[in-house]
């Protein structure tokens, strides 16, 4: 018997992303940042995982773990390769995938934008286009009006403060800006893209459930560190979670936490492993930013839908989510809402500017032959969420 149940009705899943899976995606922003030399991009995204076609392995491999929820993003450049002109195919495409989840049991997770935007909006300015908020609006109506009646819930944005900071205040991300105000009025428009992003998606058809994932942080303050604290903390996060009122649940997404001291954050502690993304293995993160939504959302459901480690040594990994997870377990405990706990991710895949390096999944990829071989820690997570409890 396990150690902690989770309620009945918990929800077990696991997640992936368009851009870091499907391959070919080559008409869209991150494509052509990745093909920039300067960009600092270590690998091409090239065919990913190559899950635009292998989608009915990446499905059987979650329902025969015996995960109730997976959840995949649509790229928006396929479904609308120009400005208003929508894909019939690529809609179908998606309906497709929805559906073979459904025919597995398992509740399809769609997330509207997952960091990537059409070249044709790039062009534009991306979120500081006029307009953006609208565009961005009209391809959730459309998309839904193809997928409302087969997906289980919504999520509009994907860690849109990360969007935001690593885009337009880091230069990290495209359109590669450092600049601070111009973050600030980015921020703005997202949350009134999710605004719009939600009553659009609630115009049906279908009744799903609709919220934001935010990239979300356990702070922890040392001394001299509260004026970095609440700089660090209030644009990058409180912003978003501010704007989640009348929304169905929040999104969770937390790796990590960071020490703030007088001179803003500290390097990772001594003695405190590090994982590939270099930051601290720290699975009690999610006790703290899962308490801390609650707290600031004024009690909106929590969902976690993210939540992993990168790292190469597969027993760590089944270390750090039980401890993840047994957080998560005092958390509910103390009557907060949480309704489920996806892990990131399925498989080892293209994380961005650090390529293939990091390995977050929960499969493995052959690199050339696509191959998906699941790691001990699959078989593990597996056994949790059937016995919904560690």
């Amino acid at each position: 018997m396990p150690e902690r149940t989770f309620p009945d009705g918990f929800l077990w899943g696991t997640a992936t992303a368009a851009h870091q899976i499907e391959g070919g995606n080559v008409n869209n922003d991150w494509w052509a940042f990745e093909h920039d030399p300067s960009s600092g991009c270590v690998d091409l995204s090239g065919d990913a995982c190559d899950s635009y076609h292998r989608y009915g392995e990446d499905v059987a491999l979650v329902a025969d773990l015996g995960l109730d929820v997976y959840r995949f993003s649509l790229e928006w450049s396929r479904i609308e390769p120009a400005e208003g002109q929508y894909s019939r195919a690529a809609l179908e495409h998606y309906r497709r995938v929805a559906g073979a989840c459904r025919e597995r049991g398992v509740v399809p997770m769609v997330t509207f934008h997952h960091f990537t935007h059409p070249r044709w909006l790039a062009d534009m300015g991306t979120w500081e286009a006029p307009g953006a908020a609208e565009r961005f609006a009209r391809f959730c109506e459309v998309a839904i009006g193809q997928l409302g009646d087969v997906i289980g819930f919504a999520c509009t944005l994907n860690e849109p403060n990360v969007v935001a900071t690593m885009g337009w205040r880091h230069g990290l991300f495209p359109p590669r800006v450092r600049d601070r105000d111009r973050r600030a009025r980015v921020n703005d428009v997202l949350v009134d893209a999710h605004r719009r992003a939600v009553e659009a998606i609630r115009s049906g058809p279908g009744d799903v459930p609709v919220g934001l994932t935010l990239s979300m942080t356990d702070w922890q303050l040392e001394p001299g560190g509260e004026d970095w604290l609440e700089r660090l903390r209030h644009p990058s996060e409180d912003v978003f979670l501010d704007a989640t009122g009348g929304d169905d649940f929040v999104g969770v997404q937390t790796y990590t936490r960071a020490r703030v001291g007088p001179e803003g954050t500290l390097r990772p502690a001594e003695g405190v492993g590090v994982t590939q993304m270099g930051y601290e293995f720290w699975p009690a993160a999610l006790e703290g930013t899962v308490r801390r939504a609650w707290e600031r959302t004024g009690g909106v459901p929590v969902f976690v839908t993210e939540n992993g480690v990168g790292i190469d040594d597969d027993t760590r990994r089944i270390e750090y989510v039980s401890g993840a997870l047994a957080g998560l377990h005092r958390c509910i405990a103390d009557g907060i809402d949480v309704r489920g706990y996806v892990y990131w991710s399925l498989l080892d895949n293209f994380e961005w500017v650090l390529g293939y390096g990091p390995t977050f999944g929960l499969v493995e990829v052959d690199r050339t032959t696509f191959e998906r071989r699941p790691k001990p820690s699959a078989t593990w997570f597996g056994q949790v969420a059937r016995d919904n409890g560690c």
